[in-house]
């Protein structure tokens, strides 16, 4: 226990699944967590339960697509905890619009990049300034083993910003490490969210995932965990590296 104790982290998305999950947890190690989420509902509720398990939590109502509200969303969590030591970028999503590159839109295409590559820069943009007044901190983004490795999931622009993703957190480790600011993605299989397990009734989406996954498919905290180590001083010559959490993926 205690691992992130006095350390002010945000976590974007976390008004649900493995967002919810890792601020939950973020909380029970000691930190205190700005619960970043377009959807208001999900938002206050992670606080909500945040709160009842006795760690202390703030929502912010923000699209993280939106750069003027990233920014300010930073601003406010600064002024009223005083600093910044973790930015947990996990605000991200794929859709059943996408396809192989030949099929998808273009309109998919540049909603995927903007949904989940787009967000993780602005939300670096706009964090490391404070980590670095903070004399260094960790950035955590969430990548996909579908940036990582090929399978026939035919989502192609999702895999493509994922691995945007991936490059991004390698860049950023080289560049900000005489900061003391670390940089680490993780690379997530298949988890058991809610939203996820609406798909299991889809034959293509099983034949997709199904057979990579050795160890079977993963939660919410299995994800949550990996994040702890990596947003805590356990880690602190730990930068640059993607983390698959991938049941075997890699293996098979």
């Amino acid at each position: 226990m205690n691992r992130l104790q006095g350390k002010v982290a945000i976590i974007t998305g976390s008004g649900s699944g493995i967002g919810r999950e890792g601020a939950l947890r973020f909380a029970r190690q000691g930190a205190r967590i700005a619960v970043v989420d377009m959807v208001k509902e999900g938002g206050e509720e992670t606080v909500a339960m945040i709160k009842n398990q006795g760690g202390e939590a703030c929502f912010i109502h923000a699209d993280m697509t939106e750069p003027a509200a990233v920014e300010q969303a930073i601003k406010s969590v600064v002024q009223r905890y005083g600093k910044l030591d973790i930015m947990y970028n996990n605000a991200g999503a794929s859709s059943a619009a996408d396809g192989p590159v030949h099929k998808v839109s273009l309109d998919e295409w540049w909603r995927a990049m903007r949904v989940n590559l787009f967000t993780a820069f602005l939300g670096c943009k706009y964090a490391i300034p404070e980590l670095i007044r903070n004399g260094g901190g960790s950035v955590i983004n969430t990548a996909s083993v579908a940036a990582l490795y090929g399978s026939k999931n035919g989502r192609h622009a999702y895999s493509a910003s994922k691995g945007g993703v991936v490059s991004l957190t390698r860049a950023m480790a080289v560049d900000y490490a005489e900061h003391k600011v670390r940089a680490n993605a993780i690379a997530p299989t298949v988890i058991l969210t809610e939203r996820i397990r609406k798909f299991f009734d889809d034959p293509k989406f099983m034949a997709a995932s199904g057979g990579s996954n050795l160890l079977g498919y993963g939660e919410p905290r299995d994800v949550a965990d990996l994040a702890i180590y990596l947003a805590s001083d356990e880690s602190r010559l730990i930068t640059g590296v993607v983390f698959p959490v991938d049941s075997g993926w890699s293996a098979g």
